[in-house]
């Protein structure tokens, strides 16, 4: 899941940050892409809206 994608589902950081029970700051330290477990819990609190990419989070060989 990209960080792009979840800022604009929600607006603003602050909503993203309550919505996951996490500080405004550890989403500032996410790449493009999210962490995978937030990703996850995204994807269910959003009733699928956001989807999780299991291919954004698999190793290249």
């Amino acid at each position: 899941m990209r960080k792009s994608d979840v800022i604009n589902h929600f607006k603003k950081r602050v909503n993203i940050a309550e919505a996951l029970g996490i500080s405004s700051g550890s989403i500032s330290q996410w790449g493009d892409v999210i962490p995978e477990k937030q990703a996850l819990r995204l994807e269910h609190l959003t009733n699928g809206k956001l989807k999780y990419d299991s291919s954004l989070y698999t190793k290249a060989a």
